[in-house]
């Protein structure tokens, strides 16, 4: 069991007999009253989001997790491919639980996947992650009023909103949880 109040993001939590995930937490301490803990959780394996509100005191069953380091393989429309780092296990996941992430993951890098009772929960994605520009828009000269800003496209298939310097084969730093670009990088 784990207080409400020490919950933070990432936290695993058993509901109502399924695991969740908490993708968000707001402490709320109102000037009258007791101090409490709005959280929104998301099951890995339904999808589902539940938005639920704890006296910062409650107590909340926390479920154990282990992480382990997997490398992505690919994906094949339904799942991810990964393989297990230290045993050399394949293992899937289906990419329905994982909506966008098709985007951000790159072909050989290295993820820590939470397990619990062997079914993977979460796939952890730094928040930043470096791209390299796979398409780009022409810049139109003079085309400054719309605020300097065009589409690329990167490697993987995730479209950036950039400025409109960045050109086709540069490496561009992108936010993996809001798909922002972030800087351009001179590597």
């Amino acid at each position: 069991m784990i207080k409400a109040g020490q919950i933070e993001k990432g936290t695993a939590l058993l509901i109502k007999g399924q695991p969740f995930i908490c993708v968000e937490r707001e402490f709320v301490n109102p000037g009258k009253g007791s101090a409490f803990v709005r959280l929104k959780l998301k099951s890995p394996q339904t999808g589902q989001v539940l938005r639920e509100t704890y006296k910062s005191q409650d107590n909340v069953e926390d479920i154990t997790v282990a992480d382990r380091d997997c490398q992505y393989l690919y994906n094949d429309g339904t799942n991810f491919h990964f393989m297990l780092t230290d045993t050399y296990e394949q293992i899937e996941i289906p990419m329905a639980t994982f909506e966008g992430y098709e985007f951000i993951m790159k072909d050989g890098e290295t993820y820590r996947v939470t397990f619990w009772e062997n079914q993977p929960l979460d796939i952890v994605v730094p928040t930043k992650v470096i791209f390299e520009v796979a398409e780009a828009e022409e810049a139109v000269k003079g085309d400054t009023v719309t605020g300097a800003t065009k589409n690329v496209t990167t490697e993987t298939g995730l479209v950036v909103r950039v400025p409109i310097f960045i050109k086709q084969g540069e490496k561009i730093l992108v936010n993996t949880e809001t798909k922002e670009y972030i800087e351009r990088v001179n590597r």
